[in-house]
């Protein structure tokens, strides 16, 4: 027992894996309980005994603590015990066809039990019930459907009962832990709606909140069926709600070859897609409410609720929620007549490759080969690119072209093709830059975001379409210049000035006008100041954020105008912020000067004699109060280096951040003069770091580099090799490459990928496009070998996990290849003997080392095949390491198709 839960929040939707959010303090009665793997069951009472409803047990998989907590609270993600149904898959079989399992004219339970009992005897998932067998399903009613299915070993059970329910073949659910299949639309289907008793949930008594969300953009009237080698079947629904006439859909049934089952799947993809679909959800309040979840209805029964506009309806219960909080309360919602909201399970569902939507995929989920192998895609059109200026997080100006293009829709040769997506090429538009993959889309989108891009560059796009792996013409070059920002950063807040000790401050708050921050490309603010009666501005000084400078040096009692302009990083300058006018005041009453002091207070004629007046070099540092003169005091540029004693100033004089780059000048700062750890553990960015100006050196993150990238460069020119990273090309990973430079003749260069499930070692053309060369390409799901460079001469061996190897191209006719050639292939004509019997003698061209296996068959060359009889023989009458001889007997010529291998 667990009575005492803080809050849980648990979801029974229809034909799915049903979930519970539980959470659980450990101090509370039955927490040891949870403390490992457990099952928890769910139940309700309405007054009587406690029931376990249907879907209502859960596994305590995933738990989550905060040992910090005192009050010890844990939650748990329990997924429903149908979850385990994941666990079992459909294992490979005898009798295989073209690696796949048959079911031909079975019914949906003869498939579940195969999983199942199959899995079983294995050992798998040994506490799962079934109340159905391959006649009948769980009420007891024949199935009323058969199927004829093919399916790759390895499908999981929880899938394959997904999809079928998907297809409308079956509802399912689980009683504890018993599976439980009927038959689509009957005991999960009930209609509580009519009757003299109907089951109807009022707003006001059963529903306190009705919110509506419908659509039409899945339905449709007439669904094309594709299923495996290259049948197709159209099916249509005339009832169907289409307003502006015939919509159609297709759908891909992988695995399924008769005519049949893909008749019979698409009518009930139809049926789910023939109206509006609309989401209800309904809020309900169970303390007042008439009818309750489980005890009055459950999902998928058919119940009277406020349907759109808050019309009463039957409408069927797709989910049920139920939560208890805190205090007790029950609460929960219904989602009534469309699709599952759970956000987890449907998630879980699509990571496992399950497809949804009204109409989903049949079969094994797998997609029908296509008949376009080997055809190349045409030149997409119409390349258009709109490049534009953005700021990166540090605030530097970088490029981002959007690339358009028309859509590929044929071949070379002008037949209608379907791509599967498109490569965009970039490069700088120099002579002898590399071509670089900067974006790839699937087959529907057209249009790709490429970034970042060096701003003032000119860079080359171009983009090609892909069929099958195979590449297609490349469009024609466009040409685009990435702008710079252009945008100003804004007006600065208006100078606050003020005049002490005979100098001007300049305060500045580091905000805008209208008190914005400064943006992130901010470099400075300027500080203009001029002669109201005599204009001429000059710059006087600058702030790169809130404080102040001083302006000395300026006569007493004359006005001086000051305002500010901001800067950013790309130059843009804003306009002028408000002009403020302000007087030097001087440091003592004018009408004082000359007399002398009295005291501290007064100043008395004579007084000072003239030798003990000040005079230079009078006032020594001596004579200088420790922190007396104050940098406000200190005219500009009035300590000069001469001034200043060796060592005297060390790091702990000077105040942080004090030293800005524009007071370092140009080389000031050697090698020797940074300690041996001066960079440990800094990071340097925006920064391009080589070894060496020219010949061989290594150059980190040169300018124009795409991606975080390294390039090592030859004693003289520019053919360098490069390594680099990516992530763009897998989804999550960083991929690294690794670039040659080109071989001398211009015509091939080399590239390595290597990715988290897929490595590549390709020879390719000097533009590092397309292949040129041998291949090496190991990926998770298959591997090849061979040579690639166009179709035509194209070779290579495939491997992948059917356990079968297939080999594309040519082989060497038997024109001598050695004698360690393990294959050796041909055909030849031998001319007629004029009467009796024929030979001829196939040669290898070489003594082979071992024994060969010679295979081999005749056509007899009549003038006239049509008079033929098939009466004659023919033999290999010798077989040496060096040749082999065949006899006939007839006086015909022939011609021999041959194989030998050595063994």
């Amino acid at each position: 027992m667990l009575p005492h839960p803080l809050g849980f929040e648990v979801g029974f939707p229809l034909d799915d894996v049903s979930s519970l959010k539980l959470s659980y303090s450990a101090h509370a009665l039955g927490a040891g309980l949870l403390a490992q793997p457990c099952e928890v069951a769910v139940e309700y009472s309405t007054g009587g005994a406690w029931v376990e409803p249907p879907d209502g047990r859960f596994l305590r998989i995933r738990r989550n603590t905060d040992h910090t907590d005192r009050t010890g609270i844990s939650s748990y993600n329990c997924p429903g015990w149908s979850w385990q149904l994941r666990k079992v898959v459909l294992y490979p079989h005898a009798e295989m066809v073209e690696g796949k399992r048959q079911f031909s004219g079975v019914s949906a339970g003869a498939i579940l039990r195969t999983f199942i009992d199959e899995g079983q005897v294995r050992g798998a998932v040994p506490g799962l019930s079934v109340d159905f067998d391959d006649e009948t399903d769980s009420a007891g009613q024949p199935w009323d459907k058969v199927l004829t299915l093919a399916l790759e070993p390895g499908v999981p059970l929880l899938t394959m009962l997904l999809n079928l329910a998907d297809q409308g073949i079956l509802n399912w659910r689980m009683l504890g832990r018993v599976l439980q299949v009927f038959t689509e639309g009957t005991e999960l289907g009930r209609d509580l709606a009519a009757g003299a008793a109907p089951v109807d949930l009022r707003l006001g008594r059963d529903v306190d909140q009705a919110p509506d969300d419908a659509t039409l953009e899945d339905a449709a009237s007439s669904i094309l069926i594709v299923g495996e080698a290259g049948l197709n079947v159209e099916v249509t629904n005339p009832a169907a709600t289409v307003p502006w006439g015939r919509w159609e859909t297709h759908q891909t049934q992988g695995g399924v070859s008769d005519t049949a089952t893909m008749t019979v799947l698409g009518q009930s993809a139809l049926e789910r897609a023939a109206r509006e679909r609309v989401q209800l959800t309904r809020g309900i309040i169970p303390h007042l409410a008439r009818w309750l979840p489980f005890a009055d209805y459950g999902p998928g029964d058919v119940v009277l609720a406020p349907g759109d506009g808050a019309v009463m309806a039957p409408l069927r219960i797709r989910q049920i929620t139920l939560s208890v909080g805190k205090d007790g309360d029950v609460a929960g919602n219904l989602v009534l007549n469309d699709r599952f909201l759970e956000r987890d399970i449907r998630l879980a569902r699509q990571a496992a490759g399950i497809l949804a939507g009204g109409v989903g995929s049949g079969g094994s989920g797998a997609e029908p080969a296509p008949d376009s192998s080997g055809r190349v895609p045409a030149a997409p059109t119409g390349l258009i690119v709109d490049p534009v200026a953005y700021l990166d997080a540090a605030g530097y100006a970088q490029g981002l072209a959007t690339v358009t293009w028309s859509p590929v829709i044929g071949d070379v040769n002008g037949v209608a093709l379907s791509v599967d997506g498109y490569e965009v090429y970039a490069r700088r538009n120099l002579e002898g830059e590399l071509w670089f993959l900067v974006a790839q889309t699937a087959s529907g989108d057209t249009t790709a975001a490429v970034s970042p891009l060096v701003v003032g560059w000119e860079y080359g796009l171009k983009v090609r379409a892909t069929n099958d792996g195979v590449k297609g013409v490349f469009s024609s070059v466009t040409v685009a210049l990435i702008p710079d920002d252009a945008t100003p950063p804004p007006v600065p807040s208006a100078p606050q000035l003020s005049t002490r000790l005979g100098v001007i401050h300049v305060g500045w708050d580091g905000l805008g006008e209208d008190a914005e921050p400064m943006p992130a490309d901010f470099d400075r603010a300027s500080v203009w100041m001029q002669d109201p009666l005599a204009p001429g501005a000059t710059v006087v000084g600058s702030l790169d954020a809130r404080g102040s400078i001083v302006i000395p040096g300026q006569p007493y009692g004359a006005d001086r105008e000051i305002w500010l302009t901001s800067f950013d990083r790309s130059g843009n300058q804003s306009a002028e912020s408000e002009h403020e006018v302000i007087a030097t005041a001087a440091l003592v009453d004018t009408d004082l000067i000359g007399e002398v002091i009295d005291g501290a207070a007064h100043i008395i004629s004579g007084s000072i004699p003239a030798d003990a007046k000040i005079t230079a070099g009078s006032i020594t540092s001596a004579l200088i109060q420790a922190l007396a003169i104050q940098a406000g005091h200190v005219a500009a540029n009035a300590v000069t280096a001469d001034k200043i004693a060796a060592g005297a100033i060390n790091a702990g004089h000077i105040q942080a951040n004090a030293i800005q780059a524009d007071k370092i000048a140009a080389g000031a700062i050697t090698a020797n003069k940074l300690s041996a750890t001066a960079i440990d553990g800094k990071t340097i960015t925006g920064s391009h770091i080589r070894t060496g100006a020219t010949g061989r050196r290594l150059e980190l993150q040169p300018p124009g580099a795409f991606y975080p990238e390294m390039r090592f460069y030859p004693a003289s020119g520019t053919n360098y090799t490069q390594l680099l990273t990516r992530d763009d090309a897998f989804g999550g990973e960083a991929t690294f490459e690794i670039t040659s430079g080109t071989n001398q003749t211009g015509s091939a260069a080399s590239q390595t990928t290597i990715a988290a499930g897929f490595m590549q070692m390709q020879v390719r053309d000097a533009e590092l496009v397309d292949p040129n060369g041998g291949l090496m390409e190991l990926a998770e799901g298959y591997a090849r070998y061979g040579y690639f460079h166009t179709p035509s001469d194209e070779q290579y061996f495939w491997f992948d996990g059917t356990g079968r190897t297939r080999h594309v191209g040519k082989w060497w006719d038997y024109a001598s290849l050695g004698p360690t050639a393990g294959v050796l292939a041909g055909s030849k004509v031998s001319q007629p003997a004029g009467s009796g019997a024929n030979w001829d003698i196939i040669g290898y061209g070489a003594t082979m080392i071992g024994n060969m296996g010679p295979v081999c068959v005749i056509r007899r060359g009549l003038s006239n095949p049509a008079s033929h009889a098939p009466n004659g023989s023919w033999y290999v009458v010798e077989s040496t390491q060096t040749s082999f001889r065949i006899h006939t007997s007839w006086p015909d010529g022939f011609a021999i198709y041959w194989w030998s291998h050595r063994h």
